[in-house]
């Protein structure tokens, strides 16, 4: 099955947000191998050059490494997972305020918003 990929934006960026947030939720294990470019190239629906250039981002970024011959890893580095995790949450979180305080709602309501969502997700927990 495709991944789900938005024409509007840049393909190869998309795809290094879905490796991303699969290392990030432990679906790609830290060490783990990972499939090769035309296997996930299939998988996603692009073209394997496509694949290729998220995964030298990727390699950029540090969060995949490869071996000569033996394909691509996940970093080992939990910390630099979990900081990467922080930093989308940060940016979300921006973002959700950024848009509350677009519909006029104070630091107040924000907060008492999200612990209306808090309440309501810790009583979903409970059952």
């Amino acid at each position: 099955m495709a991944w789900e990929l938005d024409n509007t934006r840049s393909i190869y960026l998309q795809i290094v947000e879905e490796i991303e947030r699969r290392i990030m939720t432990g679906r790609y294990p830290p060490g783990s191998r990972l499939a090769p470019v035309r296997e996930l190239a299939n998988e996603a629906g692009v073209n394997p050059n496509t694949m290729q250039k998220a995964f030298a981002e990727l390699e950029r970024g540090g969060l995949v490494y490869s071996v000569r011959t033996s394909g691509r890893f996940v970093t080992e580095d939990a910390e630099r997972i979990r900081q990467m995790r922080k930093d989308i949450a940060r940016k979300a979180s921006e973002q959700f305020i950024r848009q509350m305080q677009e519909l006029g709602f104070d630091k107040e309501e924000i907060l008492q918003i999200l612990d209306e969502i808090k309440e309501t997700k810790a009583g979903d927990t409970d059952a």
